[in-house]
């Protein structure tokens, strides 16, 4: 299991994770999904001992990875696309690991020949695809049997044959138990694999939850010419509205509701749509949201400040 608790790491005055909790649990997928910048990183580095939290835990199996006893046999991951010497085989580069990790190097046959790499065992690192490099860092994940498993964009690189092993091999480490906390930018492919979703912006919680409950809701697309006063009309109505760039996604009207709304309102309506959200429908909902909100405030105080200065 993997805890994330009240966790909070600043550099200066700039907070890039904020007050985080949530939990991946055994037997599950859970996906980590946020905008470049929104506090992903930060978070899995503090999970894997590579960066001191400000404040907060982040816990495996119920420890710091600092304390954990040969933390190759409790978690594998996948950071900064398998990192390995460019000169070393691929038989070489797993030897060595297992070797550092404390783990028998028995596995490393098996490894190569599991994650399709039997073939390019002799072959130098620096000559392997992106694909390559990261089947390679897959199979050291897996040295020491963890059962967590902690992947940052794991799919890179990857060929769809090769995206299809990821899925099953993820699918059949949870489904044996184990743990698996996934980011990727690929939110179609990590749809099909995921059962839990944490969506993070400006280093906060913006939704959890199962990707049942988040996905394959219903909702209104509206574009109309005050979208203003539209969200107006519509959250008077107990409707939850986000806007992103000139439309509305709304929740809570049929479309017959929201229609008869806007005539209500003398608000033309250009475009009312009913749609079943996917993962990368609810990500961009939730996110460009959340974008949008944070542009609001800016220009709010950039109003004031002209109207200080004015003074």
């Amino acid at each position: 299991m993997i805890e994330i608790e009240e966790l909070t790491k600043t550099y200066g005055r700039v907070a890039a994770v904020r007050d985080l909790t949530f939990r991946a649990e055994p037997g599950r997928v859970t996906g980590l999904l946020g905008l470049n910048g929104s506090g992903k990183s930060t978070t899995l580095r503090i999970l894997l001992g590579l960066t001191r939290p400000t404040s907060g835990s982040a816990r495996i199996n119920g420890k710091r990875y600092r304390d954990l006893d040969k933390p190759l046999t409790h978690v594998g991951s996948v950071l900064e696309q398998g990192l390995s010497h460019p000169g070393q085989s691929g038989y070489a580069h797993l030897v060595t690991q297992s070797l550092l990790g404390g783990v028998g190097r028995d596995r490393v046959g098996a490894l190569l020949e599991y994650v399709g790499l039997e073939d390019a065992a002799t072959k130098r690192t620096g000559d392997y695809s992106l694909g390559m490099r990261q089947r390679l860092a897959v199979a050291t994940a897996l040295l020491g049997e963890p059962n967590v498993l902690v992947l940052d964009e794991p799919a890179n690189g990857l060929d769809p044959p090769g995206m299809a092993w990821l899925r099953e091999m993820l699918r059949a480490h949870a489904d044996n138990g184990g743990t698996v906390l996934i980011s990727s930018h690929l939110l179609a492919e990590l749809e099909q694999v995921v059962d839990d979703v944490v969506i993070i912006g400006e280093g906060r919680i913006l939704a959890s939850g199962p990707l049942s409950e988040l996905s394959g809701t219903t909702q209104l697309r509206v574009r109309g010419s005050d979208p203003v006063l539209l969200a107006e009309v519509f959250e008077k109505a107990g409707a939850t509205v986000v806007p992103a760039s000139g439309l509305l996604f709304v929740s809570g009207l049929t479309a017959e509701e929201a229609g008869d709304l806007a005539l209500a309102a003398r608000v033309a309506i250009y475009e009312l749509v009913t749609e079943t959200q996917d993962l990368e429908d609810v990500f961009m909902t939730v996110a460009h949201g959340r974008m949008s909100e944070a542009h609001g405030r800016m220009s709010e105080a950039h109003g004031r400040m002209s109207e200080a200065e004015g003074r």
